[in-house]
């Protein structure tokens, strides 16, 4: 148990079989991901942790956070910071604002062809600078200089230049997010996405885990493609940024709102 006779971020996520309230890993997929196989990745204050701000924006927070817990967040961000706070949908601290926020949808796999494709290359620190042009033009969503560092990126490359990609994201014990899925305009409607996605699967389930995914509920024809490919929703989320208040006391950064 951590301070104040909380739960502590090392306690268990989920319990499958038990009899307790433990949620499901997936329920709170930065948590378990930072306390879990991307711990080494981890900056931490109190029960806050962060991914380093050039790997990921994300943010987790314990699934009810209380007032040191906000406090706690607004030290590790700093003041005016932005932070992205995926999957939270409770009340914010009063003064806190809301930057961005749009519905989302979690997907996990049930029964994909996964298969490795052999136009697919791995990509690494060396092919960040094309990797982030890429992303610049199709815009799949957070990808920055060491996010190659989650896990492994694949990408097919046609008369040189690499023009589409997918990789891994959030690493979950015994899942791994699926992330960065994004084809050059000049390129779609070839399939690439579909095989890199199933690639990605591949090396996932070979290691004995389970692929998922997130997009925006929105996103229609995304969720039409995942489906196809085997994936099934699991749940609605919301993906929201917040703004730090500036720092003025205490109180004012933990009053949290009603």
């Amino acid at each position: 148990m951590s301070r104040a006779g909380r739960p502590g971020l090392t306690d268990p996520v989920d319990r499958p079989g038990s009899a307790g309230p433990a949620r499901h890993v997936l329920d709170n997929p930065a948590l378990a991901s930072l306390t879990g196989p991307h711990a080494r990745f981890a900056e931490r204050r109190g029960r806050i942790l962060r991914y380093p701000a050039d790997v990921s924006p994300w943010l987790a927070l314990p699934d009810e956070p209380d007032a040191d817990d906000w406090a706690d967040v607004a030290a590790l961000a700093g003041p005016g910071a932005e932070i992205e706070l995926p999957g939270f949908q409770g009340a914010l601290p009063d003064g806190w604002d809301v930057t961005f926020s749009v519905d989302g949808v979690q997907l996990v796999d049930q029964g994909m062809a996964a298969a490795p494709d052999p136009e697919a290359v791995r990509l690494g620190p060396a092919d960040v600078p094309e990797m982030l042009a890429l992303v610049a033009r199709t815009r799949p969503g957070p990808f920055l200089p060491r996010t190659v560092e989650l896990g492994t990126y694949l990408g097919i490359r046609r008369g040189g230049a690499l023009v589409a990609m997918a990789g891994e994201r959030l690493h979950p014990p015994g899942w791994t997010e699926i992330s960065a899925v994004c084809t050059d305009p000049d390129f779609r409607g070839e399939g690439l996405a579909s095989r890199l996605i199933r690639a990605v699967a591949h090396g996932i389930r070979e290691r004995g885990e389970t692929p998922f995914l997130h997009t925006g509920a929105g996103n229609a024809g995304a969720i039409r493609l995942y489906e196809a490919l085997g994936f099934r929703l699991r749940r609605t989320t919301r993906f929201s940024a917040v703004r730090v208040p500036a720092a003025k006391g205490r109180e004012e950064l933990v009053a949290v709102g009603r």
